[in-house]
Order: structure tokens, then sequence, then C-alpha cells
């Protein structure tokens, strides 16, 4: 069968602007009651709210967050100025005189 007897089969006269169905149902009948809207692209502001949501989505989210690295970074933090002081006492003159000879 070729394309032309397939699309004249379909049925009725087609006009421009006319629903033609579903994929695959071609020549079903018109659609009522169905209303789209649209805003035009050049209408749109894509970034209205975008600084306050980010401001209190960002709060919102380290606020639940916060055990899980607030701690561990709290931790590493505080060894961290342990191992440093540490290394200022052990390369200091009072510490070199209290581990002297030790190895």
């Amino acid at each position: 069968m070729r394309v032309t007897q397939i699309l004249r089969s379909a049925g009725g006269d087609k006009k421009p602007g006319s629903y033609m169905g579903p994929w695959g149902a071609l020549g079903s009948l018109p659609q009522k009651g169905i209303t789209s809207y649209a805003l035009a692209p050049n209408r749109q502001n894509p970034m209205a709210g975008a600084m306050n949501a980010a401001v209190f989505n960002t709060f919102r989210r380290t606020r639940h967050q916060i055990l899980y690295w607030g701690l561990p970074l709290l931790i590493g933090y505080e060894t961290m100025q342990w191992a440093i002081e540490r290394n200022e006492f052990l390369n200091s003159k009072e510490g070199r005189a209290m581990y002297e000879g030790q190895d």
C-alpha cells in the first residue's frame, strides 16, 4: 500500500490546525474542551526569586546536615591543633631536653 493511500484512508478532510489525534491514531475526532495556556519565553523571568531561594535553601540544607559534616570537621580541627602544638613543643629547647636520649 502506498503512503498516499494510507493518508487518504485516514478519513475526512484534514484542515490546517485541526487535531489529528495522538501518534498512531491519525484521523480521530477533533478534541473539544482542551485549553492550553503558555507564556512567551521573552516574557518569563527565569531568575525570579533565585537569590531568596538560594539563601533559605542553603540554610535549610545546612541545618539538616550539620551533624554529618560539622562533628568530623571539629574533630579534625582539634586533632590538627594538637599535632601542631605537639610538633612545636618537640622541636623547642624544652622538648628536646625532655626526650634527649630516646629514639
